[in-house]
């Protein structure tokens, strides 16, 4: 009954408005207005900010598999991991997204971690993975594959190890945790499993105000090559969510299938050291 009444009475209200409004009043307000939206003032300073755009598609290089054509132009990349309400308001894990950019803030990637409800909150940041890495068009390029592994460092067995794919079922390479009593290391590997690179991080991954750095060193550990830097992102960021920033830096020349190799090491770090709820 009120529902019609409330209709009755939004069809009642054009006539009241044409009986109670003089024919002039209303000619007025029927003409258009002009320069009716004025420009709000902004402080001295202000910079507006801005939206992401997404990089360029360069030209793809012989042998380079499909999609990995953006890696071949770049020596640095931002991976940005997007804070989820869900997780700061109740503590629910949920799966992780992540943005890749360039130096310039255009978009390279779109990461997305797929994973079930009872392994994202049971097995925490040990759990087994599989994040899907897509370009701008939305095309699936690389696919990361974690297995269920050991997650002490005392246990020399059954140590970290992640697949990377380009394309989706073609493998290009590995990362193997390398035991150590100390030190995080791991092993870079091709589609071949010989080695080619190492990661050694730091004795402590907790610094407050600074950034934790993972070196990228030749197989003798004689030369630094590239890092990869979990990025200090404020106080209220880090004590509520474990949503990080990471910087890669390697050789412009570096082949693609390793620089996608090094992404994938990069989300095997986050969760091994850095995803634990604040």
């Amino acid at each position: 009954f009120y529902f019609i009444l409330f209709f009755v009475f939004l069809d009642l209200i054009p006539d009241f408005v044409a009986k109670a409004v003089p024919n002039s009043i209303m000619s007025q307000l029927a003409q258009p207005v002009t320069n009716a939206v004025h420009p709000v003032p902004q402080p001295p300073g202000f910079v507006a900010v801005p939206t992401t755009v997404p990089m360029p598609t360069p030209q793809r290089p012989p042998g380079c598999p499909p999609g990995l054509e953006y890696l071949s132009q770049i020596d640095q990349l931002l991976i940005q991991q997007k804070v989820e309400l869900l997780e700061v308001l109740v503590g629910w894990e949920g799966n992780n997204k992540y943005e890749i950019k360039n130096t310039i803030g255009q978009r390279v990637f779109y990461a997305a971690e797929e994973n079930d409800c009872c392994n994202r909150n049971f097995c925490g940041p040990v759990r087994s993975f599989v994040i899907k890495i897509l370009d701008n068009f939305g095309q699936e390029v690389i696919t990361v594959t974690r297995p269920l592994r050991c997650g002490s460092c005392c246990c020399p067995c059954c140590l970290q190890e992640l697949e990377v794919q380009a394309p989706p079922g073609n493998p290009i390479g590995y990362v193997i945790q390398t035991w150590h009593p100390f030190l995080p290391k791991f092993t870079l590997q091709n589609e071949r499993r010989e080695p080619v690179l190492k990661i050694v991080g730091p004795f402590c991954d907790c610094k407050c105000c600074s950034d934790v750095n993972f070196e990228v060193k030749s197989l003798d550990e004689t030369s630094v090559v590239g890092r990869i830097s979990k990025q200090w992102t404020g106080f209220v960021r880090e004590a509520f969510t474990d949503a990080d920033n990471f910087g890669m830096q390697f050789p412009l020349d570096l082949d693609v299938k390793m620089k996608a190799v090094m992404i994938g090491a990069c989300f095997l770090i986050d969760f091994m050291f850095f995803e634990h709820n604040q």
